[in-house]
């Protein structure tokens, strides 16, 4: 779950929590303000730390990994995310026209890999080709492309070093659609399935509702 989401959805059941039992710690049970106060703090931080575990422990269920491959894929998806934010500098520094729709296209597949493992942890381990090397070679790549694109003179050793760069890009580009296909594999599989078994049903429905027709067409 998303940790700003996250937060304000514990937040939002905490602060009633905590009004409601300042309120009762102070009129029915005739305590002073402070401890009132602090009875009512005490309880909104343990309410907002017991949601966190239930929140996290269904979120781990729900996705079938343990805490300590939740712990591992994180840490990863967070140095990833710095990694993406480097790539996102280089490629809007680089001022080369004709290689904006490749520039667009290698965030755009980039991003929505992350995004995806973000919300499905899991996927992660059908990624981990993006996540440990080929986002580092499109980096690196970036950042040696927006270097020599921003000098002011070139010579013709520049330009041929920019032209390649820019070959190699669009190959990785390509390498980063396969990694993206990779991450929804299980969902394409899953949909075809799912198109067999509805056409199998649609099948049987036909037969037995026009069951001569179909004899007669077989």
């Amino acid at each position: 779950m998303n940790p700003i989401l996250s937060f304000l959805l514990r937040s939002f059941v905490a602060v009633p929590v905590t009004v409601l039992t300042w309120l009762i710690t102070y009129f029915p049970l005739d305590q002073t303000f402070w401890p009132a106060t602090g009875i009512a703090i005490t309880a909104g931080i343990l309410i907002h730390f017991i949601l966190a575990i239930v929140m996290n422990t269904s979120f781990l269920k729900k996705h079938q990994i343990s805490r300590k491959e939740y712990r591992y894929i994180r840490k990863n998806l967070m140095e990833a995310k710095r990694k993406i934010n480097r790539l996102n500098k280089n490629l809007f520094t680089i001022r080369d026209i004709s290689s904006v729709k490749q520039r667009l296209d290698l965030l755009r597949i980039t991003k929505k890999i992350h995004k995806m493992t973000t919300k499905e942890p899991k996927r992660f381990y059908q990624a981990e080709q993006f996540y440990f090397s080929h986002l580092d070679s499109i980096v690196e790549l970036t950042e040696k492309y927006s270097f020599l694109s921003s000098q002011p003179k070139k010579n013709m050793e520049m330009g041929q070093s920019l032209i390649e760069t820019r070959h190699t890009l669009n190959e990785l580009t390509k390498v980063l659609e396969e990694d993206l296909y990779k991450v929804i594999s299980d969902d394409i599989d899953t949909l075809n399935f799912e198109i067999d078994v509805a056409k199998h049903t649609l099948n049987k429905q036909k037969d037995a509702k026009f069951p001569e027709e179909n004899r007669w067409l077989k």
